[in-house]
């Protein structure tokens, strides 16, 4: 089957011993620039429980009959099934790592009433609830006892994340680190801290590495259980953890010299974005100068949309307040709203940030991991002032495109001509791999 949605509709369950269904997600959806790709990363960041599959159809453009049709076609189940295997899913890590009460791990999953969520998990495990709950380990029930604190309207769990070995969690929380925005992120290679924004709702993630496992502990902090889902999604987009480096280390082996790069840093993974908008700032601002450079200047476009007062920002207006040291990237409104004029960027720099706020604003430009790259590409190449390099760091990091080679970065071209590659086409579709490769080790690159 091409899904496990696929098998559990011919009635299969997943084996008891192995678990399959506690394995990472599929790395196949991240490359996939089709409408299938694309549904699938949406389906999977919960998307039909947020709009449902009417609203699934309308932002991929075609219609419901036809994205039906599709799924059936080349995975074995619709977009409800599919939506049906991500829920039961996440249901099944609550139960067995968490004390959330059964009720409150049926919404949270995304099901719409106790009786689905009971039936649903029954017919996928031939379990009831309650009977997964006793079967979690003694390690899990420890974690349990610890994962879920309720304080008026904060929820807050700690969740593994599972991913496949190898990953290089050095190079990737030191990136995150590195490349932070002040007053948004926070965090060092022990930790990332960070606040995600659901509309009208704030949650804060702190992502952990473990130094034995690969994957990363990460505790949420949230206003309303129905955002833990998309928190879950945006987390492992951040970190890249649904790749699979054996399928990518052989794609990206054939050049003998990446392939010995790969050697000196295994694991080395594409760094994602919880915040679309955050990341197409973010690259706009970071045209032609220092990353140190660019994160004062983002430091100081936040503290500019927030005003003099910032407990009048709407940042602060939610139950949950992140803490005084942390508040969520500005909306596009909110940057269209504030004056950019006194934080020290150029007259035309200024002008090209309110172009993508404007564009994001209106609904012209979307900037997520569900959108027809291509597409989205023109789109920002159309804006004044954003080039190649800008449009492939956006589609990088805020699109998940795993195959930008980010050609126009000073560093990668340096080191390409170093190691003689002019021509990259044999290491699709994973060249952000070979990407970022290059950038983990050009310290290594610059000592031969």
């Amino acid at each position: 089957f091409a899904t496990a949605a696929a098998a559990q509709q011919a009635g299969f369950r997943s084996c008891k011993r192995c678990r399959p269904d506690a394995a990472p997600g599929s790395a196949e959806w991240d490359h996939r620039g089709d409408l299938v790709g694309r549904a699938m990363r949406l389906i999977e960041s919960g998307e039909i429980d947020r709009v449902g599959v009417s609203g699934l159809a309308s932002q991929l453009h075609v219609s419901e009959r036809h994205l039906n049709r599709l799924l059936n076609e080349e995975l074995g189940a619709g977009p409800t099934a599919l939506a049906r295997a991500h829920r039961t899913n996440l249901a099944r890590i609550l139960l067995e790592t968490t004390v959330m009460p059964v009720t409150e791990v049926a919404f949270a999953a995304g099901f719409a009433s106790i009786r689905q969520f009971n039936d649903t998990i029954r017919s996928v495990y031939d379990r009831t609830p309650t009977d997964l709950r006793r079967s979690r380990t003694s390690v899990a029930e420890d974690l349990a006892e610890r994962s879920l604190k309720t304080e008026g309207l904060r929820i807050k769990m700690r969740l593994w994340l599972p991913a496949r070995a190898p990953i290089d969690h050095a190079w990737m929380f030191g990136f995150l680190s590195g490349h932070g925005v002040p007053g948004v992120t926070e965090g060092n290679a022990d930790h990332h801290r960070r606040v995600l924004r659901f509309g009208q709702t704030h949650g804060i993630v702190t992502a952990e590495p473990d130094k034995a496992d690969p994957g990363v502990w990460a505790t949420f902090e949230l206003e309303e259980l129905s955002d833990l889902s998309p928190a879950i999604a945006r987390t492992r987009a951040l970190f890249d953890l649904d790749a699979d480096p054996e399928h990518i280390d052989e794609v990206l082996g054939r050049d003998p010299q990446i392939r010995e790069l790969r050697k000196l840093r295994p694991g080395v993974r594409v760094p994602g974005s919880v915040d679309g908008f955050e990341a197409g700032v973010g690259a706009v601002i970071g045209q032609q100068i220092s990353v140190a450079g660019a994160r004062t200047m983002l430091g100081r476009l936040v503290t500019a949309t927030m005003g003099s007062d910032p407990a009048s920002s709407q940042n602060a207006t939610s139950g949950v307040r992140p803490p005084p040291s942390l508040v969520g990237f500005p909306t596009a409104q909110e940057v269209l709203a504030a004056d950019l004029d006194n934080i020290g960027l150029t007259t035309r720099r200024t002008a090209t940030i309110r172009a993508l706020a404007q564009a994001v604003a209106e609904g012209r430009l979307h900037l997520g991991r569900g959108v027809d790259r291509n597409e989205t590409r023109k789109q920002l190449l159309a804006l004044p002032g954003v080039g190649p390099w800008t449009a492939d760091v956006i589609a990088m990091r805020a699109l998940g495109d795993p195959d930008v080679m980010l050609a126009g970065d000073l560093v990668v071209k340096r080191l390409l001509e170093q190691l003689d590659i002019d021509n990259t086409t044999h290491l699709a579709p994973w060249r952000s791999y070979a990407a970022c490769t290059l950038w983990a080790t050009r310290d290594m690159m610059g000592n031969h």
